[in-house]
């Protein structure tokens, strides 16, 4: 079989890139050890049109009881995502804390991005989502919806404060 000089360079090339590519993801991984955040779990669901309502859900609480120490330097939040805020929207934990966030929405699809982090969730009507983070670096992070949700969708955000 006869393979044109060209053509055979070309998969030659092809190749070589390829195995860069593989051993590029295979050292940083193992060697470097970077990962992919992973996906939040979902942990159940709620009744959407009846999640906001008091002593349903946590999510009900008044809004400065969503949040609560559950153990030493171990937090809870319930955050609720709804056309066109988040809440509670201001959180203020001590450094090293681990932050265990319980979030849903009651209308429509949200987002929930803490900006310098690697937290990243969708938020589905009616879907818990949950992720938890250790917060080493003192500082105000920054969270955002980052699924558009409507006209308001900019008004979408609130702070994490990590206090010395």
């Amino acid at each position: 079989m006869h393979i044109d000089r060209r053509e055979r360079n070309f998969i030659l090339v092809s190749i070589v890139i390829i195995l860069i590519f593989a051993v590029s993801i295979l050292v940083s991984s193992f060697v470097l050890g970077i990962q992919v955040p992973q996906s939040p779990v979902p942990l159940g669901r709620v009744n959407p049109n009846t999640v906001a309502t008091p002593g349903v859900s946590p999510w009900g609480d008044p809004v400065e009881e969503r949040f609560r120490e559950v153990a030493p330097n171990e937090y809870e939040v319930y955050i609720l995502g709804q056309v066109w805020t988040f809440l509670p929207n201001r959180i203020t934990v001590p450094k090293g804390s681990t932050v265990t966030f319980y979030i849903t929405s009651k209308d429509v699809i949200h987002g929930f991005n803490l900006q310098g982090t690697n937290i990243n969730m969708m938020i589905i009507p009616g879907q818990i989502s949950t992720l938890r983070a250790t917060f080493d670096t003192p500082g105000e992070y920054q969270f955002v919806c980052n699924e558009y949700c409507g006209i308001g969708h900019q008004t979408m955000y609130g702070t994490l404060v990590v206090e010395p």
